[in-house]
């Protein structure tokens, strides 16, 4: 049986630095309070939004200008039974360049349909990279706590 992880492509004319870097200020698109480093091999940050969500995050792979990929170490989902789905969970951006276009593929390695968290979290996901993020990218400003 095979499994469907969440995933969204984002296309921007901006360069693939651009975009990593934009990914890597994770404040200025992903809403909440966020604790620690979020842009070296081997950082670990917390992201805390209200009473509602935990994860802490550490930085497995970091390839500049094409890829970072988060390990969700601790979670704590409390609108859920199961508060800690996301624990091995993996978070991945993929840069790639085409035709003078960047191509973010953004996926969450275990957010699946299968767990209760998969409508809320693929849907708040895609607000969050489709949107706050592209704006970062795009304009120089994300707007992360619309997507709060």
């Amino acid at each position: 049986m095979s499994t469907q992880d969440f995933t969204t492509t984002l296309v921007v004319d901006q360069t693939p630095r651009e975009v990593f870097n934009a990914i890597n200020n994770v404040r200025g698109w992903w809403s909440g309070q966020i604790e620690g480093p979020t842009h070296e091999l081997n950082d670990e940050f917390s992201y805390r939004y209200k009473d509602f969500h935990y994860s802490k995050h550490k930085l497995i792979e970091v390839v500049p200008d094409k890829k970072i990929v988060w390990l969700i170490t601790d979670s704590n989902l409390n609108s859920f039974t199961d508060k800690n789905e996301w624990n091995g969970t993996k978070i991945s951006f993929e840069i790639t360049e085409k035709d003078g276009k960047t191509y973010v593929r953004f996926t969450h390695w275990g957010l699946v349909p299968q767990i209760e968290c998969f409508g809320a979290c693929s849907n708040a996901w895609t607000g969050y990279i489709t949107q706050s993020l592209r704006d970062l990218i795009v304009t120089g400003k994300g707007w992360p706590a619309q997507h709060a």
